[in-house]
Formats: C-alpha cells, sequence, structure tokens
C-alpha cells in the first residue's frame, strides 16, 4: 500500500511524505524537499556577473569576468553534490534494521544502515533552532557497556526539518514496527 500526503517544514516549505507498508514489519518513509528553484539559482548567477563586470570596467581586468564564471559553475556544482538534498528515507524492517538514504539533487546518494539489534527507541526530541523550538525525529543506540543506556543518538530527517505533524505520522508507524518486533522476539 502506498499514499502520499503533503506537509511543511520548520520554515513553511513544502515536503511530500511518501508512505509504503510493503508488510506489517516493513515499511518505507520518503520526504522529498521542493527541487532547485530557477528563479533563485538566476538571480544568484545575475548578481555575481553582475558584480563582476562592475569590477572589470572599472580594473579593465578580462580575468574578473573568467573568474566570476569559473567561480559561479564551481559553486553550483559543489552546492548540487554536497548540499541541497531532494529527498531523505527512512526503510524500517523490524527483523533487519533501519536504512536512511539521502538522495542529493546531482544524484550522489548516501546511505546508513543500523541494525535492529543496536536500536533502543525512536523518539521525537526538540531542540532549540534560530530562536524557535523545533521537533526532530531521531533512533536511540543502545549501549553495549549499559544494558539502560544510550550510546548514541541518531536524527532522521536532518536535512528536510519536517514539522511536527509530519514527523508524528512517521513516529507512529515506526513505534508499531517496533512493538512488532519485540512481540515476535519474546514470544517462543
Amino acid at each position: 500500500m502506498e499514499d502520499e500526503r503533503s506537509f511543511s517544514d520548520i520554515c513553511g516549505g513544502r515536503l511530500a511524505l511518501q508512505r509504503r507498508y510493503y508488510s506489517p514489519s516493513c515499511r518505507e518513509f520518503c520526504l522529498r524537499c521542493p527541487r532547485l528553484s530557477l528563479r533563485s539559482l538566476t538571480a544568484v548567477t545575475c548578481t555575481v556577473w553582475l558584480a563582476a563586470y562592475g569590477l572589470f570596467t572599472l580594473c579593465e581586468n578580462s580575468m574578473i569576468l573568467s573568474a566570476a564564471i569559473f567561480i559561479t559553475l564551481l559553486g553550483l556544482l559543489g552546492y548540487l553534490h554536497f548540499v541541497k538534498i531532494d529527498q531523505e528515507t527512512l526503510l524500517i524492517i523490524d527483523s533487519l534494521g533501519i536504512q536512511m538514504t539521502s538522495s542529493y539533487a546531482s544524484g550522489k546518494e548516501s546511505t546508513t544502515f543500523i541494525e535492529m539489534g543496536k536500536v533502543k527507541d525512536i523518539v521525537i526530541n526538540e531542540a532549540i533552532y534560530m530562536q524557535k523550538v523545533i521537533y526532530y525525529l531521531c533512533i536511540l543506540l543502545k549501549d553495549p557497556v549499559e544494558p539502560h543506556g544510550i550510546a548514541q543518538v541518531v536524527p532522521v530527517f536532518q536535512s528536510a526539518k519536517p514539522r511536527l505533524d509530519c514527523l508524528i505520522e512517521v513516529y507512529r508507524s515506526c513505534q508499531e514496527i517496533l512493538a512488532h518486533q519485540k512481540a515476535t522476539s519474546t514470544s517462543p
């Protein structure tokens, strides 16, 4: 089963949450951010090139124009390859683990896998960000030394920064899978 709902991020931007239910023990959540705006890209490029043309008219050095074009292109490629994330995916399978994937605008993907045996819980936490309180979903990892301790907190959907209503949807579904996993692991 698959459905898609629209939410907003902490700044009011649009996000699309696509939920896929493969089985009671396997679900996938895909959070898509808006694509790079052609208007903002054009505005930044024109601003840099106009400033370079202004310097060119003062200095009469053509290297300034060449450098502006080169820096703009390198900056755009760096932004698309290392910064702009188009999609973040959370795949949770109760017998196997949790996989988090970030897909960049350039097509590059970054994947992290956490074994289910290392997962203590999935919670919604709060933080202060730019003079406001925001909420984020995080995975608590068990401490191998102390059984009741937490070794690490792994945030989910770091780039998209969805609002609480979106996080609650994902949280409830993840808790259902964790409860299913605990029930199947304790039954003989």
